[in-house]
């Protein structure tokens, strides 16, 4: 049976909306979007969300774009007189940009979620943050869900296969590497990575370890590629057997396609946070759908009702 809530979508990636309206046995809500010649985007509810639960599904990766048109679909909805608005962001661009890690750099992560408060939205709900600090940048209430519900199931019918360590790729996954490796009961290892400029990753030693056969890299997201790649290349040169990757969001910008082609990697995993053209799909590429966890929070929220059970194994 359908829920009563709206679901709207953004153009970032329509294909993962319509899965969770399906997973939730409803239509998507009736939203036009388009652009004025000279670009400007504009966008029209086409029904009445007057005192309605309205969700909208937003990812927002680059182009700015994509921020921009959730905003404006957020004030559409408040002007509309919506009862409640929630942005559900399956990727949430800008977010390594959490602070002042250097003079005169503006804290874009802080700055994007203001504009999402000030556009009018009342909740947000997010998945795998690349900062889970970002939850404090807000004041309203804030879901951050964890692809591990996604990933769970994959992993342990893979772990079943081989003799798998959990590698956090660099220091700063440690935590996330760690959740990965005491939910599968396997050991961790940490690679120790120094970044000379920005996008430049130059891997420089493995800690925690010298024994290993079979290895799943975890991480939140996959950019360039530069850091698993070269971490990767570091563990075959070890001794490595498999090589799989497990990250939540793919964005594969640049050369990061023909990267990870060349690479030893066996096989990749991530979500569908993130719509990705066809030239972005390649044979390595395994997908995992975000849309059932994603669904469940918004029904969960409409209904009022723990999102407790989201984040138990």
């Amino acid at each position: 049976m359908g829920i009563k809530a709206r679901v709207f979508s953004g153009r970032s990636n329509p294909n993962l909306s319509a899965k969770i309206v399906k997973h939730l046995g409803t239509v998507q809500g009736q939203l036009s979007i388009g652009n004025f010649s000279d670009g400007e985007i504009w966008v029209k509810f086409e029904e009445n969300i007057r005192g309605e639960d309205v969700f909208i599904v937003q990812s927002t990766n680059p182009p700015a774009e994509n921020i921009l048109e959730l905003l404006l679909i957020i004030d559409a909805a408040r002007r509309a007189s919506a009862r409640r608005i929630t942005a559900v962001l399956p990727y949430y661009g800008y977010a390594r940009q959490d602070r002042k890690d250097q003079p005169r750099v503006p804290i874009s992560a802080r700055l994007v979620m203001d504009t999402i408060v000030s556009a009018g939205a009342n909740r947000i709900v997010a998945m795998d943050l690349h900062s889970t600090q970002i939850q404090g940048f807000v004041n309203i209430p804030f879901d951050h869900l964890y692809a591990k519900k996604i990933f769970v199931d994959p992993l342990r019918e893979l772990v079943r296969s081989g003799e798998f360590t959990v590698v956090a790729p660099d220091v700063g996954g440690i935590k996330i590497a760690r959740s990965y490796a005491k939910l599968l009961d396997l050991p961790l290892i940490i690679i120790d990575k120094r970044r000379p400029i920005p996008n430049k990753a130059e891997v420089m030693n493995i800690i925690g370890g010298t024994e290993f056969k079979d290895i799943l890299i975890i991480d939140d997201l996959i950019d360039t590629g530069g850091t698993i790649y070269e971490a990767s290349r570091l563990l075959k040169e070890k001794g490595a057997g498999r090589i799989v990757v497990a990250a939540t969001h793919g964005i594969f910008s640049g050369k990061c396609v023909e990267r990870l082609m060349e690479s030893p990697i066996d096989q990749i995993l991530i979500t569908d946070s993130i719509a990705l053209a066809p030239e972005r799909i390649f044979p390595k590429l395994k997908i995992l759908s975000a849309a059932p966890l994603l669904a469940e929070a918004i029904r969960r929220i409409h209904s009022e009702e723990s999102l407790s059970l989201l984040f138990e194994f």
